[in-house]
């Protein structure tokens, strides 16, 4: 087989998310993976050096570029059809299980492994921290859609907000409060906010 792992990962840019719902900007698993990344890491430093947490930022963040990675051969699959019921959470977590078996496999064998602890790796604090991420991502597409107007996402704001300040880590309320607000400003208002 083809070592064909990286092209198609390149194509996690046109993989569409939020597609049930109208868009004012769309977003692609490719700028997704990369912010849920980003947040990730910061969530992890502010774990590590705040809290004193036994975590690996760069874990972390490894973790946060691979957690769609599924994606690219199965789409993404709108949350409210995904938890429809259990029988098909169970038959979609299948489906991801074997994509990501098969993307594995256009690896080669010495990288199998590491890259794909990064893409199954279960029940460790940087894969909770990358859930955290992954929903703080979603909260911040719904206050951007907000902010243009779209009420679309109204609901969805909600739910992921009172998802997120139920999650039991102190860093990611902390990340919530000092860095979510600046993603309510205007471009000249965050560079009024850092030029005083």
């Amino acid at each position: 087989m083809r070592k064909s792992f990286y092209a198609y990962m390149a194509r996690l840019k046109l993989i569409r998310r939020w597609g049930l719902m109208r868009n004012t900007q769309e977003e692609n698993d490719a700028e997704h993976s990369l912010q849920v990344a980003m947040i990730a890491h910061g969530i992890a430093l502010i774990g590590k050096n705040r809290y004193g947490r036994d975590i690996d930022p760069e874990h972390a963040l490894a973790l946060a570029v691979y957690h769609d990675a599924a994606e690219v051969l199965t789409g993404d699959m709108p949350t409210p059809v995904k938890y429809t019921s259990p029988k098909l959470r169970e038959a979609y977590g299948r489906v991801e299980s074997e994509a990501e078996e098969t993307l594995l496999s256009m690896l080669p064998e010495d990288m199998r492994e590491p890259i794909g602890k990064c893409m199954t790796e279960k029940d460790t604090l940087e894969r909770k921290v990358v859930k955290c991420a992954d929903r703080i991502s979603a909260y911040i597409k719904c206050l951007e859609e907000q902010r243009a107007g779209n009420r679309e996402f109204d609901a969805a704001s909600r739910s992921i907000s009172e998802a997120i300040r139920e999650m039991d880590l102190p860093e990611v309320h902390d990340f919530m409060r000092e860095m979510i607000p600046s993603f309510l400003l205007t471009l000249d208002e965050l560079n009024q906010e850092d030029n005083p």
